[in-house]
C-alpha cells in the first residue's frame, strides 16, 4: 500500500480531477456552448439541447450533494458510537445534542482530544464545522472521504 501523506486542516478536502475538471468542465462547457447556439439561432433542436444540457448540470450537482448527505449521515452515526465511548458520564447525554456539522467537524479530533473538544463545541456553541476542524490539534486522518 503507497504511503498516504499526512492529512490535516489544509490538505483533507478530496479533489477528484475527473469528476471535478473533467466530467463537470465538459458538461459545464456542453452547457454554455447549447446557449450559445440557442441565442445564435432559436429553433425546438438548440432548445432541446439547453435544456438537457442544463440538466445534464444539475444531475452532475444534484449528484455531489446527494453523496455528500449521505457521508455526512455516516459521520454522525460513527462519531455518536465513537463519542459515546470517550466523553465522560456527564457528557454523554448531550452528545445527543450535536448537529450533523458538529459531528462532521469533530470527526479528525483525535481519541484523547475529542472529550474535551465535544464539551468546547457544545458549551462555546461552535456550530462551524470549518471553524471545529481548525481547533484540531492532534489530527486523525479519514482517507475514506467522497
Amino acid at each position: 500500500m503507497a504511503e498516504k501523506t499526512p492529512q490535516n486542516y489544509e490538505n483533507h478536502r478530496r479533489f477528484i480531477p475527473g469528476y471535478h475538471l473533467v466530467t463537470f468542465g465538459i458538461l459545464a462547457l456542453y452547457f454554455f456552448w447549447t446557449l450559445y447556439q440557442l441565442v445564435r439561432g432559436f429553433s425546438v433542436a438548440t432548445t432541446v439541447a439547453a435544456l438537457v444540457a442544463g440538466a445534464l448540470v444539475s444531475v452532475a450537482l444534484y449528484v455531489r450533494i446527494f453523496v455528500a448527505a449521505v457521508q455526512d449521515r455516516v459521520i454522525r452515526l460513527e462519531e455518536r458510537l465513537r463519542l459515546s465511548a470517550l466523553v465522560p458520564e456527564d457528557l454523554r447525554d448531550r452528545i445527543d445534542d450535536l448537529t450533523t456539522a458538529q459531528y462532521v467537524g469533530l470527526r479528525f479530533a483525535s481519541d484523547g482530544e475529542a472529550a474535551e473538544l465535544v464539551r468546547r463545541v457544545i458549551d462555546e456553541g461552535i456550530d462551524d464545522r470549518d471553524e471545529i476542524k481548525k481547533l484540531v490539534v492532534n489530527w486523525r486522518p479519514d482517507y475514506h472521504r467522497v
